[in-house]
């Protein structure tokens, strides 16, 4: 699905703070303005008055009497900022503080190069494997531990990523930044890797972000959680929003009982389209186009809390680590602390053809990229034109041999293809689902907007061929036959794919104004996929498992939880419903049918195979 590389960078590296067409989450927001039936790309949950508070000098005052604090937070914060903001505050009210930044205690560079180099594949590799460090190995532990406050300060405060790893006995605030906001900084460079001084190629700094950086920083922000004082969203500029972490705590309670939205956001790519452009008001128009929507895909989505008009954003990881059980419900003990499906947007709208490609097995996954489950996937067809398709399955009489030498050659020499002689092709209209078990020859076609559900995996894209065309960049574009061929299927051939892979769709329950409609998953899908029709309203339950939903057909719907908290979704949102919400009525706020589908993991399920 999602590609590492070949996405827009920055001129000007290391001038800008942020590369992207994308607005910044906007920091305050005007609470009761009248709802839209429009696509809303910054949803929030309120936590009721008085709980975020905005800006460094409320925070600044609220740190006023502390003799010690610490500081920490996610990679790729602007320490230097924070601080000069917080010491700005402190100097005007006459504070006097001592600062200590723990990078000082880090490893050497060269030391931290060689240490992660096993973990990241070769130069010129997209792919690395996860690895098993913690965020003291990235640290002299002896010179960290040794760090004394200074007796004759107001405050000693010890700030950085890993502060907290002191033994202080301190309040610990903690400022975390949002994935996508991430990697905007990292395109125009101006922030690293952990450890690292050095500004390097973007594809690069995202295969150590995903495949090391966040696997430790996502394990220390889980071990460290329950123990923070303050959470404040560090994304602005000169600015930042801060609650307790009480509060932190109750609204992400509260959340894995109800229902809940993550912040989509939107990438632009190679073959990207039109849709999510003329269809999502709030998107920058002058963007060359969208390619994908991370409605969600939580590795990499934040949740937004809102208070007195306050917003402020967490990472989705933050509702698993203390939640997960009501999340998933009876899949908890499979799935631990990883949400396992995904859904998002490919859109090829007036764009181009996705490459033809496939995903790895689960035993590849795991022994070469140290994931735990693998990318199996749908595409759902949301919209579509007249005459699109969708590449999947090989036709009847495919050499591997053969197809294989006449990729290599078009790679090597930048000859065309003439692909339908090789995979199949086909029709594609509205509420198709097509289904993408591992190891699967696939393509989107021109001219779609692709739902994909999938499992939640999304980076793990092996392309064979590219029609031959640049990224938005003007670079060739990364092509991966031999991790294809290592995991194609070939037996998925001929007459056989429009009976295994194309969902035979059947209604099992219907009512006086609705019927359910169950779009069968591949026996290798762990999840399953259901289309809710109906013309007033409908109560469904959970059954002990999260039901993930979008509103395909219609203009919105209200969803009721048994908390008694009604909320408004538009045509094309994705929203979640944690397991442990027992029940839910879908109310259909249109004067058409609305269709609702849902997809969720399938009873029963003790392993992944």
């Amino acid at each position: 699905m999602y590609e590492t590389s070949g996405n827009r960078v920055g001129k000007d590296t290391g001038i800008k703070r942020r590369v992207s067409s994308q607005p910044i989450l906007p920091q305050q927001v005007q609470v009761g303005a009248t709802a839209s039936d429009e696509y809303h790309m910054y949803p929030f949950h309120a936590l009721g008055a008085d709980k975020i508070f905005y800006g460094y000098t409320s925070l600044a005052q609220w740190m006023t009497g502390h003799k010690q604090i610490m500081i920490d937070g996610y990679g790729g914060i602007f320490w230097k900022e924070v601080k000069q903001c917080l010491q700005t505050v402190f100097e005007s009210n006459g504070v006097k503080v001592q600062w200590i930044d723990v990078s000082a205690c880090m490893k050497k560079e060269e030391v931290i190069d060689e240490m992660v180099a096993p973990y990241l594949g070769t130069e010129d590799s997209v792919w690395g494997t996860k690895c098993n460090f913690r965020l003291s190995d990235f640290f002299n532990m002896n010179e960290l531990l040794a760090l004394q406050p200074d007796p004759d300060a107001d405050c000693t405060i010890v700030y950085g990523t890993g502060a907290a790893m002191l033994s202080w006995d301190a309040p610990v605030v903690y400022l975390d930044l949002p994935k996508n906001e991430i990697q905007y900084r990292m395109r125009a460079g101006s922030i690293t890797n952990l450890g690292s001084k050095k500004v390097t190629r973007s594809s690069n700094m995202y295969k150590r972000f995903y495949f090391v950086d966040w696997v430790v920083l996502n394990e220390y922000k889980k071990n460290l959680l329950p123990n923070i004082t303050v959470i404040a969203d560090g994304q602005w500029k000169d600015s930042l929003n801060w609650m307790l972490a009480a509060s932190l705590q109750e609204g992400l309670s509260a959340m894995s009982k109800s229902v809940f939205r993550v912040r989509p956001w939107f990438e632009a790519g190679a073959w990207g389209g039109q849709w999510m452009k003329e269809h999502i008001k709030e998107l920058n128009k002058d963007e060359v186009n969208y390619a994908w929507s991370f409605e969600l895909i939580v590795p990499e989505n934040g949740l937004v809390f809102e208070s007195n008009g306050n917003l402020l954003e967490v990472s989705f990881d933050c509702l698993m680590f203390q939640e997960n059980n009501n999340v998933l419900g009876q899949h908890a003990g499979l799935f631990g602390y990883e949400f396992p499906i995904r859904f998002d947007f490919l859109d090829t709208w007036e764009g181009g053809n996705l490459s033809i490609q496939c995903h790895p097995s689960l035993q590849y996954i795991r022994k070469n990229f140290g994931e735990t489950i693998t990318q199996d996937e749908t595409y759902y067809i949301l919209d579509c034109k007249e005459g699109a398709q969708v590449f999947l399955g090989f036709q009847e009489g495919i050499d591997p041999i053969i197809f294989r030498e006449v990729l290599e050659n078009s790679n090597a020499n930048k000859q065309e293809v003439t692909i339908n002689e090789y995979v199949q092709s086909h029709a594609a209209f509205k509420h198709d689902l097509f289904l993408i078990p591992n190891g699967t020859v696939h393509s989107a076609g021109v001219n779609n907007l692709v739902l994909e559900i999938s499992a939640t995996p999304y980076i793990f894209t092996f392309k064979m061929y590219d029609w031959l065309r640049l990224d938005l960049n003007g670079e060739p574009r990364a092509i991966n036959i031999g991790h294809a061929f290592n995991n194609l299927n070939f037996e998925r051939k001929g007459k056989g794919i429009k009976d295994e892979l194309i969902s035979k769709q059947s209604v099992i329950g219907q009512g006086n104004d609705w019927q359910l409609v169950h779009c069968p998953t591949h026996p290798a899908h762990f999840y399953d996929v259901h289309r809710i029709e109906f013309t007033t309203r409908i109560t469904v339950q959970t059954n002990n498992t999260c039901h993930i939903l979008m509103l395909v057909e219609g203009s919105s719907v209200s969803v009721e939880t048994g908390d008694g908290v009604i909320t408004s979704f538009n045509y094309a949102e994705t929203f979640v419903i944690p397991a442990a919400a027992t029940s839910y009525t879908l109310i259909n706020q249109g004067t058409g049918v609305a269709k609702v589908v849902k997809a969720f993991c399938k009873e029963n399920i003790t392993e992944l195979k």
